[in-house]
């Protein structure tokens, strides 16, 4: 059994982003030596997700609408007028907390032949919700 773990730093200087990991995971992939298996990408941070989509911008831009009219962005406190109760913490990414639970935390993907074993249009991606700050992906590979 072989096995690579490593971290890939994020630096995103916006609130909100989609970043290619595509290449960086391949890399890691042929890297790992590993022919079959599998490789899990893992946001480490509660307000950011991986996810594998279409690397398509007008998708891209279709989820920043989608995402923001299912949880806007709102610093306020006072539920009542729109605020989140977890923005009195002192916070102001409630939103970024809904988006990443919509999106997802992590992504599995079979590893045959030395490649990653993804359909004709899936590519992955990390999803930063409130950025502007040093955030972590895991990419643990185990196989054969």
């Amino acid at each position: 059994m072989k096995s690579l773990t490593k971290e890939l730093w994020m630096d995103i200087p916006q609130r909100r982003m989609i970043v290619s990991l595509h290449e960086q995971v391949e890399d890691l992939v042929r890297e790992s030596g590993v022919q079959d298996g599998m490789v899990l990408v893992n946001a480490m941070h509660i307000t950011a997700s991986v996810f594998i989509n279409d690397n398509e911008s007008g998708l891209h831009a279709d989820y920043e609408r989608w995402l923001e009219g299912l949880a806007p962005f709102d610093p306020g406190t006072d539920p009542g007028s729109g605020g989140y109760l977890h923005n009195r913490t002192g916070e102001d990414n409630a939103d970024a907390h809904h988006k990443r639970q919509v999106m997802g935390r992590e992504v599995v993907v079979a590893i045959t032949d030395g490649k990653l074993h993804l359909g004709p249009w899936e590519h992955i991606f990390y999803y930063e919700f409130d950025g502007r700050r040093r955030k972590r992906v895991l990419v643990k590979i185990i196989g054969e």
